[in-house]
C-alpha cells in the first residue's frame, strides 16, 4: 500500500533546506549501494553523519513526530536517520529492494526495514524523469510528488528511481520500523483509524463510535511490539 502524506514541510521549510544542499559536499551514491545494487545507482548523496545531514534529518523527525498521518499510517517504532540525495545528468537507481535489516553508524541500534520513506524536495516541474517506481499486488504505481509531500511503502517492494534527463531532483529518504510488523495489520489499522477520524467531528459521544475506537486499540494492543 502506498500511503502519500502531504505538507511534512512547508515550502518555507523546503526553501531552507534547498538552500543548505545547495552548498553540500555531495557525494557517489554508489558508495553506500550494496554488492548488487551498486551497478544500478548512479546518484548524489550527502555523507551519512555529517553536521548538516545530522541538522536536516532531525528537523525532518521532529515534524514527523507531530504529524499524525504519519504516526497513523507508519505506527512508528524507530526511523533510521534520514538520508539525502540527488539525482541529474542521467542519474537513476534501477530496480532494487531495501535491505531488510540496517545498522545505525555510531550505535548498537538495528532498524528492521518495515516502511520506506520518500520526502521530495524538488517541484515536480524542475526535473523531467526522476519517478520513483514501485512495483506493488496491482501493478507498478509511478510516485512524482510536490516539495514537502512524502510517500510511504512497503520495503519489500521492488522500486526504482527512473533517469533524471533534465533538471535535479532532492530528496530525503529514510526507514521505518514499525509497532505492527505485518503490512495488511498495519493498513487495517491505518482505515480503522482514518474512518474513526473522519466521525470524530460529528460526536465525540457517540456509542459506535466509542466501540470503534475500542476496537481499534484493542487490535493494537494484539499486535503492537515495542
Amino acid at each position: 500500500m502506498l500511503i502519500p502524506i502531504e505538507n511534512v514541510l512547508s515550502k518555507d521549510e523546503v526553501l531552507h533546506f534547498r538552500q543548505q544542499l545547495a552548498a553540500a559536499d555531495w557525494q557517489d551514491g554508489a558508495m553506500t549501494a550494496g554488492t548488487l545494487a551498486r551497478s544500478a545507482k548512479t546518484n548524489l548523496q550527502l555523507e551519512d553523519g555529517s553536521a548538516l545531514a545530522v541538522a536536516l534529518g532531525n528537523h525532518i523527525l521532529r515534524k514527523l513526530g507531530n504529524h499524525p498521518a504519519f504516526i497513523s499510517a507508519a505506527l512508528p517504532h524507530r526511523i533510521f536517520p534520514p538520508k539525502f540525495n540527488c539525482y541529474r545528468n542521467g542519474g537513476a537507481y534501477g530496480l532494487h529492494v531495501d535491505s531488510a535489516l540496517m545498522a545505525v553508524g555510531g550505535t548498537e541500534l538495528t532498524v528492521r526495514s518495515d516502511l520506506s520513506a520518500t520526502l521530495f524536495l524538488s517541484e515536480p516541474d524542475e526535473y523531467d524523469g526522476g519517478e520513483l517506481q514501485i512495483d506493488g499486488p496491482f501493478g507498478v504505481q509511478a510516485v512524482k510528488l510536490g516539495a514537502g509531500d512524502m510517500v510511504l511503502y512497503p520495503s519489500s517492494s521492488l522500486h526504482q528511481v527512473t533517469p533524471v534527463t533534465r533538471g535535479e531532483r532532492i530528496a530525503s529518504f529514510f526507514w521505518i520500523q514499525s509497532m505492527v510488523q505485518q503490512q495488511d495489520d498495519r493498513t487495517l489499522l491505518f482505515d480503522l483509524d482514518r474512518a474513526i477520524q473522519g466521525l470524530t467531528p460529528d460526536s465525540t459521544t457517540r456509542p459506535d463510535l466509542i466501540t470503534l475506537t475500542q476496537v481499534y486499540h484493542n487490535l493494537l494492543r494484539r499486535w503492537a511490539v515495542t
